[in-house]
């Protein structure tokens, strides 16, 4: 059986749980390793932990946050990359608004207790069709109640200044598949598309229905497919000569 390993990056106050609709979804020839972000407290420590838990020649998954330290760990070290794929990121950083609202949460957070995500941060984390979903919404309640305060302060005050990458992207000579959703609140689709035109070896594949942020979570199905047909046609999966298949050229898939 062809076994492809993964090496996850989960986003703010996320943990292995994150993928736990995707690895189903993707089947039995993936091996999904999850790198353990919320266990890192200070910006180098969180790079630190990609290095020390992916592959010598990794195909690196990063969703939100994770995405964008995949990145910045991918024009650090490209010779240790062989494939990326970046969900629910912007290569230029935060929106002004996600920042404002998080120096807020931050300031709030610094005077009181941490209670678990309110009903507002779920809306602007998920689809509306969603926040009725209890088994979502129970998920990441669940993962902000177990990871808690520490863990959301230490990762909002180190990576709220995320520097715009935009201009190094021609810079990943490699396969990179990005993913967002239409709907997102916190990422802006057009700079995805962006991205897709500056990265040499990029597709695109934007999701127009019932998806917000928490596209792992939302929409696992079209997720799994994006990746598989993204790591197939890169030439992941060898032929019987053991030759790759030529990388495919940008593709928007809407």
């Amino acid at each position: 059986m062809i076994n492809i390993r993964l090496d996850c990056i989960p986003g703010t106050l996320c943990d292995a749980r994150l993928w736990s609709r995707l690895a189903p979804a993707l089947g039995d020839a993936f091996e999904l390793r999850h790198v353990p972000l919320h266990q890192a407290r200070t910006r180098p420590q969180m790079q630190q932990m990609i290095a020390s838990h992916s592959a010598p020649q990794a195909h690196l998954v990063g969703f939100s946050l994770g995405a964008y330290l995949a990145l910045e760990h991918a024009l650090a070290h490209p010779q240790r990359v062989k494939s990326l794929t970046l969900i629910a990121n912007s290569a230029k950083g935060l929106l002004p608004a996600e920042i404002e609202a998080r120096q807020r949460i931050v300031a709030m957070l610094e005077r009181n207790a941490y209670t678990g995500i309110t009903r507002q941060r779920l809306r602007e984390l998920l689809h509306p069709s969603h926040l009725q979903d209890g088994g979502i919404t129970g998920l990441i309640q669940q993962m902000g109640l177990d990871l808690g305060k520490e863990v959301l302060l230490a990762q909002f005050l180190t990576t709220i200044a995320r520097p715009d990458l935009m201009a190094r992207l021609p810079e990943l000579d490699f396969p990179v598949l990005i993913v967002g959703a239409e709907d997102d609140k916190l990422v802006n689709p057009d700079d995805l598309r962006a991205m897709a035109a500056r990265l040499p070896q990029a597709t695109l594949h934007i999701l127009k229905e019932d998806t917000g942020h928490m596209i792992p979570l939302e929409a696992p199905g079209p997720l799994a497919d994006a990746m598989r047909a993204h790591l197939e046609a890169a030439g992941n999966f060898n032929d019987n000569d053991g030759h790759r298949a030529s990388p495919p050229p940008f593709s928007q898939n809407q």
